[in-house]
Formats: structure tokens, sequence, C-alpha cells
């Protein structure tokens, strides 16, 4: 059974904050109250979710480095605050949210690339090193790093780790934990713990590495990172495939599989988001009820890659076109990272769900007709070549009905959105596949996780965290 702390009094968070600055300094530790008026205009308050409740205090602390997340953890656990740890808020699952009474412990600050070793095909890297610059860091030795999720320009590594973020190239490189091999975390308690190894193979003890990988905060708090890096590619080449439908589009998906040729990126984006992204974006991808497999190739042998995927998905009902001028390719993938608009006039809920990609048409025929069930709209894109679906329920605002509030969905989306997550589990899926559960799919847990397992992850959690201070109420 989880334990929820007793939120600190002001004046104890006053105390709180005082000792915090005599240990980080009095730049380090700031107290905010989340507006009663906004809500949210508090920078954190919150991810890209949502944000706390109006009212809610806690203490903003930034240490500087390892020492002075051990040091804001000592002084939590001794006066039992709970610590809600922070990348850059881009998270989706509302895994950033503060506690009222408690510290937002933000790592930010500890952005160094303390090494790049091409040799071993290494580097060391703080949590708070935004994704997109680390690439940028390695670019020079001629590497990058694999993971790579739409928010690359925002996200932070620790934030990555923490949710064991996906993104466009996981159909080659795999999520965050592939290319993870060794963590510098603090305990709840401030005990520094170091996991993993340098070497690439390692089987010495419990892999608590990749145990605090996808844990969202609630076992340690990431300080640094050991983490594979890989040699740019010879070439890349992007092929545009355009279907009739988005059913078929899966077919061309299934037709990669039985092809030889593994993508580094196979991105599906539906009649409904291309025309999201037009109007957003002013582009021309839109044409009617079709669908776009956008597909990217690297490596050595490139034109013989582009020759098999051609044949393959033109042999699937494809139209095809390559894109070898790579101003042009670039602009295509920015479109498909740019996602889709949101209009002020529409109420959506951004789903995150994963199921096997041979499965890809299944659960798009389920998504056209759960929307129609609950007179939703709906639309999607995906992440195809590993299952990975984002599909978007909506409705416009003046149908929603009466007393719908700023941030509450209304009921035929929350019922759709159900049902959605349902038919992703009945074909062999689950109810995340790279945003993490946060508080947004806390109510899910349960349909995909068995009692047994539930309960085996929450005496885990009370070893490493006793008294249930790191992100209650999040993940587990």
């Amino acid at each position: 059974m989880t334990s929820t702390p007793t939120p600190v009094r002001s004046r104890d968070l006053a105390e709180l904050a005082a000792r915090l600055e005599a240990e980080l300094g009095p730049d380090a530790v700031t107290s905010a109250v989340v507006a009663q008026e906004t809500g949210g205009e508090e920078r954190f308050a919150g991810d890209r979710s949502g944000s706390a409740a109006a009212g809610t205090r806690f203490l903003v602390v930034l240490p500087q480095d390892t020492a002075g997340v051990q040091a804001a953890l000592r002084l939590a656990h001794a006066t039992g605050t709970p610590v809600v740890p922070r990348g850059a808020g881009s998270g989706l699952s509302g895994g950033a949210i503060p506690v009222d009474g408690g510290i937002v412990l933000g790592l930010e600050r500890l952005t160094a690339v303390r090494e790049i070793d091409v040799l071993d095909e290494v580097a060391v890297v703080e949590a708070g090193v935004i994704t997109a610059d680390l690439s940028a860091a390695l670019a020079p030795h001629g590497f990058f790093y694999a993971p790579d999720p739409a928010s690359a320009r925002l996200s932070t590594i620790g934030g990555n780790i923490a949710t064991n973020a996906g993104g466009l190239h996981c159909a080659k490189y795999g999520v965050t934990r592939e290319s993870v091999l060794a963590l510098e975390a603090v305990l709840a308690d401030g005990t520094l713990l170091r996991t993993g190894h340098r070497s690439l193979k390692g089987v010495t003890g419990l892999d608590l590495t990749q145990l605090l990988i996808g844990s969202e905060g609630t076992l340690a708090v990431v300080t640094a990172a050991t983490v594979r890096i890989r040699p740019l590619p010879v070439a890349r080449r992007t092929v545009l495939a355009r279907f009739a439908s988005v059913e078929a589009a899966a077919g061309g998906v299934n037709a990669i599989s039985r092809s030889p040729v593994r993508p580094a990126a196979t991105e599906l984006m539906d009649a409904g988001t291309l025309t999201d992204i037009d109007a957003s974006t002013g582009s021309l991808l839109a044409e009617g009820a079709s669908a776009i497999l956008l597909v990217e190739l690297d490596g050595y042998g490139v034109d013989e890659q582009v020759c098999d995927l051609t044949t393959a998905l033109v042999g699937a009902g494809g139209t095809v076109r390559e894109i070898p001028d790579e101003d042009e390719a670039e602009h295509l993938w920015e479109l498909r990272r740019s996602g889709r608009g949101f209009s002020p006039e529409v109420l959506r809920l951004g789903e995150d769900i994963a199921v096997p990609k041979s499965r890809l048409a299944e659960i798009f025929t389920a998504l056209t007709e759960i929307g129609e069930r609950h007179g939703v709209q709906t639309s999607a894109l995906a992440h195809a070549g590993d299952g990975n679906l984002h599909p978007c329920l909506a409705l416009p605002r003046e149908e929603a009905g009466e007393g719908i509030e700023d941030g509450v969905l209304p009921a035929p989306i929350l019922a759709a959105a159900d049902e959605l997550v349902r038919a992703a589990l009945d074909l062999g899926g689950t109810i995340s596949g790279e945003h993490g559960i946060g508080t947004a799919k806390h109510h899910w847990l349960d349909l995909e996780l068995s009692p047994a397992s539930r309960a085996l992850q929450q005496r885990l959690k009370s070893a490493l965290d006793p008294d249930h201070l790191l992100n209650p109420g999040k993940a587990l």
C-alpha cells in the first residue's frame, strides 16, 4: 500500500527553504504557488499534460551538481517532504506535476557533457543535457545519440531516462534503455548510487540500471548517465509512400517487415493528421482520405535499400517517391515532428498506446469505430516501425455542452480513450509506449498489470524509497 506524505505547513515550507538556501545558495531555491487565476503560469507548475491545482504551494530547488541533489534529498528525507524530480517539463503524462507542500527538484542546471570516448563508443552526460544538444556535441567526432523523441530540442537526457523515451528512430536503434549502460543516481535519503558499467557487456548483480530506466523518478533521481553513441551513417535517404487508406498504409508496414530492409524510421500519418498539419503549417500533404508512410533509410548500400523498399511498398499498393533533396527531406521530417495543430475551439486528448506492429491496421480500424460510436473526431500518427500509436480524440468545444471547464475533457472523449486503451491491450499492446504513466494513466494500470506484479513493484519502491517521498502518486 502506497503511503501519502502529509503536506507541510507554510511555516514549515519557509523553514525548509531557509535550510536549503544555506546548503545550496539563495539562487537555487524559490518558493512558488500555482496562481489562482491561471492555474499554470508558474513555469514549474506541471508539464505539457497540465499543471497542479491552483493554490498548490511548493519549493523549486535547482542544484548545480550531484552533490546539491544529495543535499536537497537529505533535507527532504529528514523533514518528510515529498520530492518531484523534473527535467524540462516536456512530459505528457503528468509526471512533473508538483505536490502541495513539496519540492520540485529541477535538474536543468546539470548540463555537462563530462566525456566523449569514440573508441569505447560512449559518452558520460549529466541529466540536464538537452537531447538534441548531445548529438550536436557528438557530431564533430562523427557520432550521434540514437534516441530522438519528437521533443528532442526541448527534452533532457534525464527526462528521457525517467520515461524510457522513444522517438522516430526506435525502429532500428531502440528506445532509451537500449542506449544507456550506467547511471549515477541519488536515492531518497541522499545516498549516491552508481549502477551499470562502461563496458558493453556486464552481468554482475541485478540490473539496477534497467530498473531505474522508466521508473519516472519514483525510485531515485538520475543525475548522470553513461550512454552508447553511434557513428554517423555514411548516407541517409528519405522515401515517401502514399496509400489510399490508413489500413493500406499499415499493410505497407507489414510489407517492409517481409523485406530485407530495416529502416531507421517508419512514420505513419493518417488523413486527419495530414489535414491538421496542413492547417497549422500551410503545407500540402493531405490528399483526400489518403495516408502517408515517411521512411528514412541509412547506412551503406542506401541505393540498394531504396530499391528493395520501393519494391515492397509498391507491391503493397503504395505510390512511392524518393526524396533525394536533403532540404526537402528535412522539411518533411520537421512537418512530422510538428505533429498537428491545436485549435482553441477544439478539445483534444492526445493518447499514447502501442501494439505489435503487425496489428496496426486493426488498431486504426478500432480507432475509427470507437470515434464513430462516441461521436468523437479521431486521427493518429504512429512510429509504425515499432507499433507505437499517437491517436488524437477531439470534439469541437461548442459540442461539448455546458459545464466543461478548462482542463476538463468531455465524457465522450474520456469514454473513447478508455475503450481505445482496452482495444490496444486486447491486441497484445500496452497502455503507454513511450510517454509513461505519471498521473494521466494511473487509473488504467490494473488493466495491464496483475495484482502480483503491482504488489512486487510496490515492494521494490519501498526498498529504495521507504517513506514514499519520491514522486508520490505517480507511475506506480
